[in-house]
């Protein structure tokens, strides 16, 4: 069902998101192995707008993407919640400290699936500095399961004369970051901070080609 439901979207919403969101995708290095995602990995990305969900989808066509959703998305109204669900959306219960969406994310994992974050946690207001400091999730879940994170920089321009501009990183493995002698909060606070770093790299990246061109 999610599947079916994922690329019903991508087929029905392709022209709606090429004339609206323009994305033009970009790859750490130009490494073509980089274009594809195989087996189990977690996709974390900077956090714009709420049509970054919708921009993801389309970065990796051929991928069923199961991203973490606030309770509030769910609790909006039913269609949005049964679209979100039918969609593969994992749930965080953020009133009730519910930490089951962990167990779930290591499950999709386990069957080499993939599994999409914002591991800021909420969209950044507009004075505060981008991205947000990132929540603990991504990295726990990453430290548990051994799933490679792939870092994504996404520029956020969407209904814009200027393209949104996403650029995939090459895949950080959790093991390389991981050091025996820090306590498990110390190696998941090292991986968010490896991670976040290479997200604002991407992003610099991005713009520093954008002044080049003009």
């Amino acid at each position: 069902m999610i599947k079916f439901m994922q690329m019903l979207v991508k087929v029905t919403a392709w022209p709606v998101q090429f004339l609206c969101f323009r994305t033009k995708i970009f790859y750490e290095n130009g490494k073509k192995e980089n274009r594809k995602i195989k087996g189990a990995a977690i996709v974390a990305s900077n956090h714009n707008s709420v049509w970054d969900f919708g921009a993801m989808l389309f970065v990796f066509p051929k991928r069923v993407l199961r991203y973490l959703m606030a309770e509030i998305l769910f609790e909006r109204n039913r269609l949005l919640g049964w679209f979100l669900r039918s969609m593969g959306g994992v749930k965080i219960d953020r009133n009730h400290f519910d930490f089951s969406f962990v167990v779930k994310c290591e499950e999709i994992l386990e069957k080499g699936g993939v599994i999409g974050v914002f591991p800021e946690g909420r969209l950044p207001e507009k004075a505060e500095e981008k991205p947000l400091p990132f929540k603990p999730s991504m990295a726990y879940i990453a430290l548990k399961s051994g799933a490679p994170i792939v870092p994504v920089y996404v520029s956020g321009s969407y209904f814009k004369r200027k393209r949104n501009y996403v650029v995939v990183g090459e895949k950080i493995n959790v093991e390389d970051i991981v050091d025996e002698t820090l306590s498990e909060r110390e190696n998941i606070e090292k991986i968010s901070a490896v991670v976040r770093a290479k997200i604002v790299e991407l992003g610099d990246e991005i713009r520093r080609n954008e002044k080049a061109k003009n």
